[in-house]
């Protein structure tokens, strides 16, 4: 089984920058995606970014392009997401996840990520 254990979230005001890392461990697979998705109250959850094993190809929400930068090293098996100029509308939870191995394509649905962590609050104040 695969543990994800997000951290970096806090309280900022808006155009201020904070960075998340996502730390896996456990049964931690080759090759596969790693992404972000947040949940704000009353909404579902969306996509914000996602990245391949060898970091070659990311993918961002159209809400975070320019703003967001999400990177990977395998070596210490983590994940991040470095967020800048934030906004009061990326307040959320913010959780990271994984797919299965040997996954080269970056699909954005909830269902094709079978591995979650718990959950970071990111509150904006404007």
């Amino acid at each position: 089984q695969v543990q994800l254990v997000e951290s970096g979230g806090g309280l900022v005001q808006a155009g201020g920058s904070l960075r998340l890392s996502c730390a896996a461990s456990g049964r931690t697979f080759s090759r596969n995606v790693m992404g972000w998705f947040r949940q704000a109250p009353g909404k579902e959850r969306e996509f914000v970014a996602a990245i391949t094993w060898s970091g070659s190809s990311t993918r961002y929400a159209d809400s975070v392009k320019g703003r967001f930068t999400i990177s990977r090293d395998n070596a210490k098996n983590t994940v991040y997401l470095q967020m800048i100029s934030l906004k009061p509308e990326d307040t959320a939870v913010y959780y990271c996840a994984a797919t299965g191995p040997n996954t080269r394509v970056i699909l954005t649905t909830t269902q094709r990520y079978p591995y979650w962590g718990q959950g970071t609050q990111v509150t904006v104040s404007s």
